[in-house]
């Protein structure tokens, strides 16, 4: 028998092989694809349902580690002929995949290439922002780039096909999606970011780089060489992209007999730091300071100036992100309320519950909480008056109901690999942003009209339990 490394390691090493022979064999990849993808014309991220288009753009501020790095979502002027961005930015997230696994990067990168790197975020690239007013400013945080746990799979088919093949690739795609389920956390929630925006908001979803991402990167510079000459050359521009060198960061796993609080408790600290310092940077783009884009996208930052209204601020996250809220929420009063989709409450100090003062709501899902989790969630209703802390549960809805992936594979993959619960995705992220929409304005004193799903905050609906589906404990 070979340990779990080894024989996705060998596993691996076979699909290279075979993907190297005749076309008639690698048809059973597209056969598996349409199989897992069933009406695969049909998926993709679902675009927004707000009265504005949607833009974005990607903003790096200090190229080291320490600087700050999120795509910001916006309404924007509607263009015929706007560029759609790659769900997938780059390689190198497909690589974060393939080191955690220790398997070909080459080879990880063709698979998901093939089955995901098609998609794209229904918003414009770099698209010119829409003039109206102020709008009201979200913080995003994304979740864990890694399950806690992992499955193994192997699934027979009886077909024509060589069995073995079908074996290998089944059970190599779902274990790889298993692992890790974050390619690029900036723009995992563009189903959420982008309807939001539609809504007349402007979001920051900041991509961590605390080592909770299956992939980030970030700069250094480039050693300088000799000078050749007596003559001193102008200092180069230390943030010019010719004068850096691209460093990616992955997922940092615990190590054997490593405890896990001590790593997740100083990791939701620095993600509340990100958070806080990503709103910072929109607060200086706002007061109209010039400040330097690493990444030097197309987008016109000074237009940005004067557009937020930085008394409505919210900060928003998914599982480890709905830590983040808390935390962010005790660390900076800026925030006046916080949406916490099904929150993994175990990085949080005891202490912080009774020094958050703002409002929470707790959006959870019918299959990932347990009473153990949820104790801590009510924790913070005893501190607070029961009015300003809220909680509902969509029906029929798993943990990873919440980013794209859900939209993003067939009916029987998303099944088992937990990616897709038995309520329509559509239907459960449409509870989900619009009892958020209702919950912003009704803490953020809007003049909106989302006041209409006002009901959805009492989990009032059919897909939806007030409180918790959770026996808690007494």
């Amino acid at each position: 028998m070979y340990a779990n490394g080894g024989l996705i390691q060998l596993l691996a090493k076979k699909i290279y092989q075979w993907s190297r022979t005749g076309s008639d064999q690698r048809c059973t990849l597209s056969l598996f694809a349409a199989m897992g993808n069933s009406c695969s014309n049909n998926l993709g991220i679902p675009p927004a349902k707000g009265p504005n288009a949607v833009g974005c753009s990607d903003f790096m501020m200090d190229h080291t580690v320490e600087g700050t790095f999120f795509r910001l979502y916006y309404p924007c002027v509607v263009s015929d002929n706007a560029e759609k961005p790659d769900w997938i930015p780059c390689k190198g997230y497909f690589y974060g995949l393939a080191d955690f696994m220790k398997i070909n990067r080459g080879l990880s990168e063709k698979i998901f290439n093939y089955l995901f790197g098609s998609f794209k975020i229904p918003a414009a690239l770099n698209g010119s922002y829409k003039q109206n007013g102020k709008y009201p400013v979200v913080i995003f945080s994304h979740g864990l780039g890694a399950f806690r746990y992992k499955q193994k799979f192997i699934v027979r088919l009886t077909c024509t096909f060589s069995i073995i093949y079908m074996d290998i690739i089944l059970c190599y795609y779902m274990d790889m999606i298993l692992c890790l389920t974050s390619f690029s956390p900036r723009t995992l929630y563009s189903a959420i970011c982008t309807e939001l925006a539609s809504q007349g908001f402007i979001v920051a979803s900041v991509e961590h780089r605390d080592e909770s991402a299956s992939a980030t990167y970030f700069y250094h510079q480039k050693p300088q060489e000799p000078e050749k000459d007596e003559a001193s050359p102008p200092k180069p521009n230390p943030e010019a992209p010719e004068n850096l060198v691209e460093e990616w960061m992955y997922y940092r796993s615990l190590k054997p007999g490593e405890s896990e609080f001590p790593l997740r408790n100083k990791q939701v600290k620095q993600r509340a730091d990100e958070c806080i310092k990503a709103l910072d940077t929109l607060i200086q783009i706002n007061a109209g300071k010039n400040m330097e884009n690493v990444l030097q996208t197309e987008f016109d930052w000074t237009t940005l100036e004067n557009s937020m209204d930085l008394c409505r601020i919210a900060v928003m996250g998914h599982s480890f992100g709905g830590a983040t809220v808390v935390e962010a929420l005790c660390k900076d009063v800026n925030f006046k309320c916080g949406i916490a989709l099904d929150a993994w409450m175990f990085p949080l100090d005891e202490e912080i519950y009774v020094r958050v003062k703002q409002p929470i709501f707790f959006i959870n899902s019918e299959k990932f909480q347990w009473a153990g989790n949820i104790s801590r969630m009510r924790k913070l209703d005893s501190s607070s008056t029961s009015m300003q802390r809220k909680m509902i549960t969509i029906k029929g809805t798993v943990h990873q109901s919440f980013p794209d992936f859900t939209f993003l594979t067939g009916n029987w993959i998303g099944k088992i690999l937990k990616l897709k619960g038995e309520i329509d995705p559509q239907v459960g992220i449409d509870l989900c942003n619009r009892a958020s929409l209702a919950f912003l304005q009704r803490h953020l004193g809007l003049d909106k009209d989302f006041n209409q799903w006002d009901h959805l905050i009492e989990g009032k609906d059919h897909n939806l339990i007030p409180g918790t589906n959770v026996t808690e404990i007494s």
